[in-house]
């Protein structure tokens, strides 16, 4: 095995599961989040000469990620769009596949809540979702959200900040339509 091809091993094993979780979180389904950290992965390894060391690794890998999860959300709206405006003869099972939630980690019986939950996180602006999902889903510090995001440690701060008052506002009333449902 030649080095570079042990040196992308290693770095596979050791951000597989970072890479996968954060893909997960921002499109909560399985498949899709697989296929988002294989083409991760396909660009790590094209990409791995081109790596300047001005930023660690996982910052690099982090960003590869966000920005591979956004291309994915972004082009499945289109095929959405598509689908709605276009022939619906051989797909109506590929529409549905497009928006199903099924996160593993989180419990059959709250599926619902998550669901809406997830619903509500994917209306917020890129940044804002970017900064949520790594802050209080991914645990990360603002600096080290900066640091990845290439953004100051006061804006991240306000996309944290405007982001949980967002969802606070759609999450009481969706919560609120889905209490009248019942």
């Amino acid at each position: 095995m030649s080095n570079s091809s042990l040196h992308f091993q290693l770095l596979y094993n050791q951000y597989k599961v970072l890479v996968y979780n954060v893909a997960l979180h921002y499109v909560q389904n399985i498949e899709d989040a697989e296929e988002i950290t294989q083409d991760v992965f396909v660009q790590v390894h094209q990409s791995m000469d081109k790596f300047k060391n001005n930023s660690s690794i996982k910052t690099w890998i982090y960003r590869i990620t966000i920005n591979k999860s956004l291309d994915f959300i972004k082009y499945k709206k289109s095929k959405k769009r598509l689908f709605i405006f276009g022939s619906k003869s051989d797909s109506e099972k590929e529409l549905n596949s497009i928006s199903t939630f099924e996160h593993p980690g989180i419990a059959l019986e709250q599926q619902e809540n998550a669901k809406i939950l997830f619903g509500v996180i994917d209306e917020l602006t890129e940044n804002q979702r970017t900064a949520f999902i790594l802050s209080k889903l991914d645990g990360l510090s603002n600096p080290e959200i900066a640091d990845i995001m290439q953004l100051s440690i006061s804006s991240v701060e306000s996309l944290v900040f405007r982001a949980k008052t967002t969802l606070k506002e759609k999450l009481s009333k969706k919560f609120e339509e889905y209490r009248k449902k019942k």
